[in-house]
């Protein structure tokens, strides 16, 4: 990448004003001193207004990370979409070529998988995934790689799924890996945290929150009380960051 060109990239999502990344990437450039780089939110009421964005001048844009609700609904925008991302079926990071040709990856797993591993031990071999879009398939797909059995859980029936009704003292007890893939919690909603049954959660498990403001959401408090080992999304979300960058400057 020629470093002393005009650059940009941005984040695609809704509602978005929160972002790590728009923060995270302007202190790196600042850093790096690439003073003619620049990062903007995207903050799309619809997907379909996204080609609109590429029209502004395209050949500046080298890539996009993409949030929720659009890391699957992206992906019909794309020109060609790596092997792992095409698995999971959710794309977070876009490249610009020097084509303008865009090409989706998931960095979700990779940033996922590097920041629970070290924090497993040999009984989390059961794992509930609260949450069916497009982070929780990044995430089963990074568990799957870790050999560790893993269940959905959502608010609708889908197949080989709990409902949150479901969740009981025999399957909390059996799945010692929680994750919440929902944006449950996070601020300024504090208060809020999926439905399931914590009295039944012990110093045997694992409760990981993708949400990393608050650093402590209510879910990973009721954890904590009952001690079990918590982790936030933080270090995952700096994680995939890195990765991006690479990919953008590859």
């Amino acid at each position: 990448m020629k470093m002393n060109n005009r650059f940009k990239f941005g984040l695609i999502g809704k509602n978005i004003s929160y972002s790590f990344s728009k923060k995270y990437f302007t202190e790196k450039f600042h850093k790096l001193g690439l003073d003619t780089f620049r990062y903007y939110n995207y903050d799309l009421p619809e997907i379909d207004e996204f080609p609109f964005i590429l029209y502004q001048r395209e050949e500046d844009f080298k890539g996009f990370n993409v949030t929720i609700p659009y890391k699957e609904s992206i992906m019909k925008y794309l020109d060609e979409v790596e092997e792992e991302a095409l698995e999971i079926g959710a794309v977070n990071t876009i490249k610009v070529t020097s084509e303008n040709k865009l090409i989706g990856y998931n960095t979700d797993v990779y940033g996922f998988q590097k920041s629970i591993e070290p924090t497993l031990k040999k009984h989390h071999k059961n794992a509930l995934i609260l949450g069916t879009g497009g982070a929780s398939k990044a995430v089963s797909y990074a568990l799957n790689k870790l050999e560790i059995q893993n269940k959905f859980v959502s608010r609708k029936s889908l197949e080989s799924n709990f409902l949150y009704s479901d969740l009981n003292e025999n399957i909390i007890e059996k799945y010692t890996v929680i994750i919440n893939c929902t944006p449950l919690g996070t601020h300024p909603n504090v208060e809020n945290s999926p439905s399931i049954p914590y009295q039944f959660i012990t110093n045997k498990h694992l409760l990981f929150d993708l949400i990393y403001n608050p650093a402590e959401t209510k879910f990973l408090k009721e954890g904590k009380k009952r001690g079990a080992i918590i982790k936030n999304g933080y270090e995952m979300l700096e994680l995939q960051a890195e990765k991006s960058w690479e990919i953008w400057n590859s």
